[in-house]
């Protein structure tokens, strides 16, 4: 987009009715011009209530402290796949996917111990090898002078590897976790992933089976580290229904997905953005700790998340009444100026860079968040020992979502 056109846009939002302010439109986020709609929220409604939108009636809340207090308020905000989940789009009703994300405890508790052992620091360093093997391979294996699409040749490659490890998945196999993962959470329609909601059913029925048969493999054999072996042989995962069974497999595909890819694409795109950041990174490579969780905080992979109200309450000075369904805009919230300092900019020494809500807080925060920071910290370790001159052609191609804050493609070419 633009410069005239991105002022023109911020023109028009400010001149708005406050009332007709809706940051909930996949379009925005696809032209990536969403972020004038938070900064008018923040600054003139933080907790914003919208009548009317493709997704039904909801609250946006903008502002880092409050999207904390409901984040942290389990008992009052749910999360009920039954209730509509954890995305503003509600869960259909006549394909319902129950995850553990979209659980309230005990259960939510007793469901993810058992997938938490993968992400356990003494397997985390097991999986910093493989990692670090595969990374090495594939940077190397990258065209030099001639353009490509990072997002297909490193960011996508990366994650579904390691996820296709994780689930001890067949390798030859690995893109179609990719395809499932994008499948899963894109919205249904002419000229997208999927034409119609039926397609995208079948799709993922096609990922319940092929799950199914790991499954049966897995659970006729002694327990073993993958998470398949491990859903099968968990005392509170063995016995899922199989709506629940591929409800928890796309939560954990898109987890060990998203995060880390858009965070891999989004990185380089902002260090094309800001040349000297990266500039000073590649002075001192020690600033790694500091920049990975910056990347994750300026990218913010998922957008949003969403919650339920369970009993009438107030927020920020507004009532929000029992079955209101809540916008939690991590977007937003990470952009907070009351919060973070010169927060539109990325800054690879900030000084408390984990002050993000990308993994979330309270009983949701994500479970992999160390083995995303891990995958991202080896890419770039690698990168800047091989001290490459990654040129970004020009603008990514987004995704249309207002969930998933991510990339299809972004052209760069390799100068050394």
């Amino acid at each position: 987009m633009n410069h005239v056109s991105t002022l023109s846009n911020r023109d028009a939002v400010w001149s708005l009715p406050l009332d007709q302010v809706s940051p909930a439109q996949p379009h925005l986020f696809k032209d990536d011009a969403h972020w004038s709609y938070f900064e008018r929220l923040r600054a003139e409604d933080p907790v914003h209530y919208t009548a009317d939108s493709e997704f039904g009636p909801y609250w946006s809340v903008t502002k880092y402290k409050d999207i904390m207090a409901v984040d942290t308020n389990h008992k009052v905000f749910s999360s009920l796949s039954t209730l509509g989940g954890i995305s503003i789009r509600d869960q259909r009703a006549d394909f319902p996917l129950p995850m553990f994300i979209a659980m309230d405890p005990p259960v939510h508790d007793a469901q993810r111990k058992v997938v938490s052992p993968i992400v356990a620091p003494g397997n985390l360093a097991v999986l910093e090898h493989t990692i670090r093997e595969r990374a090495i391979a594939i940077l190397d294996g990258l065209p030099r002078g001639e353009t490509f699409d990072w997002v297909d040749r490193v960011s996508i490659e990366l994650t579904t590897q390691m996820l296709a490890t994780l689930f001890d998945f067949p390798f030859h196999d690995r893109r179609k976790l990719t395809r499932w993962s994008d499948v899963a959470t894109t919205v249904a329609g002419p000229g997208g992933l999927v034409e119609t909601e039926e397609q995208r059913q079948t799709e993922l029925r096609e990922c319940a089976a092929y799950f199914m048969g790991l499954w049966n493999q897995r659970v006729n054999a002694p327990p073993q580290g993958d998470l398949v072996s491990m859903l099968a042989h968990g005392e509170s995962t063995r016995n899922m229904t199989p709506q629940e069974f591929l409800g928890n497999l796309i939560l954990l595909i898109v987890g060990g997905n998203d995060t880390t890819r858009n965070s891999l694409t989004g990185g380089l795109y902002a260090f094309s953005k800001f040349p000297a950041q990266y500039q000073k990174l590649r002075a001192n490579p020690a600033l790694l700790d500091s920049t990975i969780p910056e990347i994750i905080r300026w990218q913010t992979p998922l957008a949003h998340m969403r919650r339920t109200a369970l009993s009438d309450i107030e927020l920020a000075g507004k009532h929000i009444k029992a079955g209101d369904k809540v916008i939690m805009w991590y977007v937003s919230g990470n952009r907070d100026e009351e919060m973070i300092e010169n927060p539109n900019e990325l800054v690879v020494d900030r000084a408390r860079p984990r002050q993000h809500l990308s993994f979330g807080f309270g009983v949701h925060r994500c479970v992999g968040n160390r083995l995303a920071e891990m995958q991202l910290r080896i890419v770039w370790e690698e990168i800047l020992k091989r001290d490459l001159d990654i040129e970004v052609l020009g603008e990514p191609e987004r995704v249309l979502s207002t969930f998933i804050k991510g990339y299809i493609n972004l052209p760069v070419r390799i100068r050394n």
